[in-house]
């Protein structure tokens, strides 16, 4: 049965899907569409007559700004005597006429979406996996892109970096499950030896026969163990770290009703009475014995669960095409028709043939297989759920101006190609790159560190297709040699994932404006460098090989102003693309930018002075906010109660309105909340220069921030936007109060760390509304005192949100963090954002995605819905291999990102990535990418971490490395017992995985905090690859003489390039200065005989005047001083958080921590690295 659409709920007899469906309710356009997003729409949604009331001055500190009425509410039936009081004094009641009720949304507010969340977590016994990762930077490719010159504004205009058209990715996964036993499923077991004296756990990965039923879809895997051991491996199946949920929404709410007796006169405040009939539970689904993950049932939809959970990813069935398409829903391979069928949710927004489509073409191409379950991948590391294959999107253009079209046709030559000739093309190419395969004895060669920045790992392919791959900034794999079999992958024990910045800024990016996007039929994959041209009427897809025609718009190429090139178009000449989309690839009118800001005005806000630096930064921004002529912006402040600001065209000055029953929070003037920007810019600016003013001398200590934030999930939910959250403390009032679950004294402890995970769903299912309603929260924690971060996150992570952390946060006592939250701000305010995205990553015919990694939300199996999407978000996918790639020697993969821009403008962003298939082991290992392992290794941890325990993950991460290194030195002959070889693409791999095990996600023996511990897990999970391993190894240089012989020009600057240094103590001498990059802090070591740097560049005449916090470099006429700054400002370019300084001397209080990065040395509770590698020698020969 077809999901239900529109954002109704369920009709009553529906029975509930035992498979994956979506999580949240699909939208349908309302009977009112045509009206809905007119000029009046927003202004008129709410028919409410706004009371007559008039407004006490509160007095000269807010500048005039009129307070509103105090609303609280009675039990109904009971209402005093009016009576006049200030605000500020508490309650005040009214009696007066009965008013019409308060319309605060859509047919589905908040207090009736998704019903009870009913959370049991499932926990796995031990499992064995290995992670994936990030995409990282590397100038070994380049982005191939359209410039103007090249391709001239006929219908392809390219966008610079500047362009009002942003680039923006998010994502977060969540698996689809439904309910299965074990005789359901056969079961695959996965048995591997072990090395001796190490535990050792199977899991036995059961998969899905291919199923009538596309519901029909679930994880399960009963556990076995092999010979009473058991040991540490990531394991694939994630449900062990997932909460089971059951969601079901309520039959019906009564909306808030403001009633009065009498007649409204000035001091009668209207009483306002909210009635929430209590909603019925559905009971939960009978799971059975072995660990088996529930999905979440959202009015009906089976629920997948978010953040990094494994799911499973079929192919592009006839069933699930219909339901679970991205983009469009449109039926024709290659142009956007009206005649097309029409979408009816986000689910069939971007991909998916139709069934009757396909089915007329079905001897034209093979069709794309059944999902079936992973095979298992790598070394003890478990299988997971078949992964999903991708769902097709449809075509769509914008404009169908293309010039006429020759009559003659030019005999047809194929530029590239085609995939089936690839390896005639190969041909000569030896994948055993010397370099790369040249075994390093890591036994001896310690200082294996290179003294440039490690290079990404090329594609071993032919020079054309070198020119047209994706950037490694954009779109990376772990392993740039992709293993022809799963066990060949399996021999090589080395993850397979990809690594994603999909919404990364760039400088020049062909977009397309023709009316035509090509797409396949039967995959929906979009039209790429690596498809090949049959003839002039014919193309192969390279994902699925199906033939299509070339449609005859296609043909024209109007840059050439020639016919019959189809293969010169360039669609075909850059693997990264944006489309601009039709009608058909929308489900309602683009929304505009909308902007609500939630603040924290407790005393404890009030005090740390953050308010004064947000409203000014703002006021700064104010203009250069992504947008248009609709973008609309508003405000709510809390302490103990909740405020809402009217701002509306044509009053004097803003309005303060005050709901003090926080217990029933409801939007007491839902119009006039959220204003035009422009159209009321003078009022907003009056606020944002009143507020820090107006609660100096508050002395609320408590924070009710759970109904703060619902109350603007009500606010937005008609169009969706960005909330942007502000708290300094632990929630302590109302809905989502927390408590402190922090001991500071086992901080340091070795045993297990506790309370990674939330301590309530309430902020994980106000996400999930939000997600639905197509809003994302972004979360600003400053706080010095434990706020549950862990708890706090899960608003942004299920949101498609992002998390900023400024620990220990004043303007005074701590400037260096003010001054950092001021220019993150900055970014934050003008930075590109996209609105209601979706995102899905199709994979050449053979392979199976089954976990992401990331902030978003899992629609379906395959689909990411991204409520917001920013430059700054990358992303990561796991993967293994379903069916042998023996037919192709080229493996594919494609992602496409459908956003609607601040412009209102509906994009397609389109990224294909190219790599050889090989079916050696030694060549398998020859294009492993070290960096892209560590980043999604970490990862998985991070979940490993929280779904089992910390020193699991810890061991884990330990065995990753026994792992693939016992598996290539079993690979070389006569090799001596002492001797430790790995090949030289993975050599760095054993300092990688120290450094992490010594990073503040998973290091022990250290005094940590744990909102410091989940902050750092947060990052793993949602920085782009580049960021992630400053983040993971630091970068060490020598700056105290810098010099122009390696240096690099920049724009009209010269900015040096000193060498790598090793991170330990033994490269620190007296007499230097040493620049350390942690990503998002640097930290600046002074040698105490380093004279003239500290003259020259800090501007001090000896050591002993060097002050103990020292945050900024003067800038001084001198040389050195000059080099050093422009050095240091070359390092902070395009870095998603603005990284603050720290000088570090002998008494700095920054010492421990720069200390503590130094991986190579030994530390109490960890290993050096000459000892780490000693350890992991003594685990190999033990196998």
């Amino acid at each position: 049965m077809p999901s239900p659409t529109g954002y109704e709920f369920c009709p009553p007899n529906y029975s509930v899907p035992s498979g994956p469906f979506p999580q949240v309710q699909n939208k349908a356009n309302p009977p009112h569409l045509n009206t809905q997003f007119s000029s009046g729409y927003y202004s008129a949604v709410y028919p409410m007559n706004t009371p007559n009331v008039v407004m006490p001055n509160v007095g000269p500190a807010a500048l005039n700004t009129q307070r509103g009425p105090l609303y609280h509410k009675l039990p109904s039936g009971s209402y005093p005597p009016g009576s006049t009081l200030e605000p500020s004094q508490g309650v005040t009641v009214s009696s007066s006429p009965q008013l019409p009720p308060v319309h605060t949304g859509t047919a589905q507010p908040y207090s009736t979406f998704s019903g009870h969340y009913d959370t049991s977590a499932a926990h796995c016994a031990t499992s064995s996996f290995i992670p994936q990762g990030y995409p990282p930077l590397s100038g070994h490719y380049t982005v191939q892109t359209a410039y103007s010159s090249i391709y001239p504004n006929v219908s392809y205009s390219p966008m610079p970096v500047s362009s009002q058209y942003g680039q923006r990715f998010t994502s977060q996964n969540i698996p689809a499950v439904g309910q299965f036993s074990d005789n359901m499923l056969p079961a695959h077991k996965s048995t591997v030896s072990h090395p001796s004296q190490y535990d050792a756990v199977s899991w036995a990965a059961t998969s899905q026969p291919p199923a009538t039923d596309v519901l029909n879809r679930n994880h399960t895997g009963p556990l076995s163990s092999e010979n009473n051991q058991k040991r540490a491996v990531f394991a694939s199946d994630t449900s062990s770290h997932l909460a089971n949920q059951n969601i079901v929404s309520r039959p019906g709410t009564k909306l808030p009703t403001v009633s009065s007796a009498g007649t409204a006169s000035i001091g009668h405040l209207p009483t306002v009475n909210q009635v929430v009939d209590s909603a019925p539970t559905v009971p939960p689904v009978q799971l059975p014995e072995p660990p088996l993950q529930e999905g979440m049932q959202c009015d009906g939809f089976v629920n997948n669960h978010a953040s990094s959970t494994p799911t499973p990813l079929s192919s592009s069935s006839d069933d699930e095409e219909e339901e679970e398409d991205e983009e469009a829903g449109i039926e024709s391979s290659s142009t956007t028709s009206s005649a097309s069928p029409v979408p009816n949710n986000y689910d069939a927004l971007e991909g998916g043939g139709y069934p009757d489509i396909i089915s007329s073409h079905v001897n034209s191409a093979p069709t794309s297989s059944v999902s079936h379950a992973a095979k298992p991948f790598g070394f003890g590391y478990p299988s997971l759920m078949p992964g999903y294959q991708t769902a097709a999107p449809p075509v769509s253009g914008t404009h169908s101006d293309n010039p006429a079209f020759h009559t003659g046709c030019q005999p047809y030559t194929q530029q590239y190609p085609a995939i089936n000739q690839l390896s005639s093309s190969l041909g000569g190419l030896s994948l055993q790159q010397p370099e790369c395969s040249r075994p390093v004895n890591l036994s001896q060669d310690r200082n294996i560190l290179p003294n440039t920045p490690v290079p990404t790992p090329v594609p071993n392919l032919n020079s054309e297709l070198k020119k047209l791959n994706c950037s490694p900034d954009l779109f990376r794999c772990t392993l740039t040699n992709v293993p022809q079999t799963q066990s060949l992958l399996n021999k090589a024990k080395l993850p397979l994932g990809l690594l994603l910045h999909p919404f990364r800024d760039l400088t020049q990016l062909p977009v397309i404006t023709s009316s035509t996007i090509v797409r396949c039929r039967s995959c929906r994959t979009y039209i790429n460098p690596f498809v090949s041209f049959i003839d002039q009427r014919r193309w192969k897809c390279n994902l699925c090989y199906r033939v299509n025609d070339v449609p005859e718009e296609f043909m024209y190429n109007p840059l050439t102003r020639s016919y019959g090139e189809p293969q010169k178009r360039p669609e075909v000449q850059n693997s990264t693309v944006e489309f601009i989309a039709s009608s058909d690839y929308m489900l309602r009118p683009p929304q505009p930018a909308v902007y609500l800001f939630v603040l924290d005005v407790s005393h404890n806000g009030v005090e740390s002075g953050y308010l004064n630096i947000v409203c000014q930064s703002l006021l700064e921004n104010l203009d250069k906010l992504p947008g248009d002529s609709r973008t609309r912006l508003g405000f709510i402040t809390f302490d103990s109660t909740v405020h809402f600001y009217n701002l509306q065209e044509g009053l004097s000055q803003p309005q303060m309105l005050i709901v003090s029953d926080i217990d029933d929070i409801f939007l007491p003037t839902p119009d006039s909340l959220l204003v035009n920007l422009h159209e009321s810019q003078e009022l907003i600016k009056d606020l944002l220069n009143a507020l820090p003013n107006m609660f100096l001398d508050t002395r609320e200590t408590h924070s009710s921030l759970g109904p703060a934030l619902q109350a603007a999930s009500k606010l937005m939910s008609p169009t969706g936007g960005r909330i942007s959250v502000f708290q300094t403390q632990l929630p302590s009032l109302g809905a989502g109060r927390l408590q402190s679950r922090e001991d500071p004294n086992q901080r340091s402890s070795m045993a297990v760390v506790q309370h990674l995970g939330p301590a309530t769903d309430f902020y994980k299912k106000l996400a999930l509304d939000c997600s639905g309603q197509q809003t994302a929260v972004d979360l600003f924690l400053l706080s010095s005192q434990y706020s549950d971060l862990a708890s706090l996150a899960c608003m942004s992570k299920y949101s498609a949100g992002c998390i900023y952390y400024y620990p220990s946060f004043h303007h005074i006592h701590n400037p260096s963090e003010a001054d950092k939250l001021q220019k993150d701000l900055k970014r934050y305010f003008t930075r590109k954002i996209g609105f209601e995205a979706v995102m899905r990553i199709r994979c050449t015919k053979g392979f199976s995605i089954h976990t992401f990694h990331g902030n978003f939300f899992v629609r379906s199996t395959d689909l990411l819905s991204l409520a917001n999407i920013n430059p700054d978000a990358g992303f990561a996918v796991q993967m293994s291999i379903e069916e042998n790639l023996t037919d192709t020697s080229l493996a594919c993969f494609q992602t496409a990102l459908l956003y609607t821009s601040s412009k209102g403008e509906r994009r397609v962003r389109v990224h294909t990535l190219c790599l050889p298939v090989v079916n050696s082991l030694t060549d398998v290992y020859a294009g492993a990418d070290v960096q892209a392992i560590i980043c999604l290794i970490a990862n998985m941890a991070v979940d490993r971490s929280i779904s089992s325990s910390l020193p699991d993950a810890r061991d884990a991460l330990v065995n990753a490395v026994v792992d693939s290194l016992s598996s290539y030195n079993s690979t070389i002959s006569n090799l001596q017992q002492s001797t430790m070889m790995a090949p030289n693409s993975l050599k760095l791999f054993p300092l990688f995985i120290l450094a992490l095990l010594k990073q503040k996600a998973f290091r022990t023996g250290t005094s940590t905090r744990l909102d410091d511990r989940v902050y750092a897990m947060c990052q793993m999970k949602t920085q782009p690859l580049v960021h992630l391993m400053k983040m993971i190894h630091p970068n060490l240089y020598r700056i105290d003489r810098l010099t122009e012989e390696t240096a690099i020009h920049v724009n009209d600057s010269i900015v040096p390039q000193p060498t790598l240094q090793q991170l330990s103590a033994e490269k620190l001498t007296r007499e230097a200065a040493f620049l350390m990059d942690c990503g998002s802090v640097f930290y600046l070591w002074v040698g105490t005989s380093c004279d003239n740097f500290i003259k020259d560049v800090l501007g001090f005449p000896n050591y002993a005047s060097i002050p103990k916090k020292m945050t900024q470099l003067p800038e001084l006429d001198t040389l050195l001083s000059e080099r050093a700054r422009a050095f240091i400002s070359w390092l902070k370019e395009n870095r998603p958080l603005n990284p603050g300084l720290h000088v570090i001397k002998d008494d700095s209080t920054a010492k421990i921590e720069f200390f503590q990065y130094l991986t190579e040395d030994r530390t109490e509770a960890a290993f050096s690295y000459y000892e780490f590698l000693l350890h992991i020698q003594q685990q190999i020969c033990r196998g």
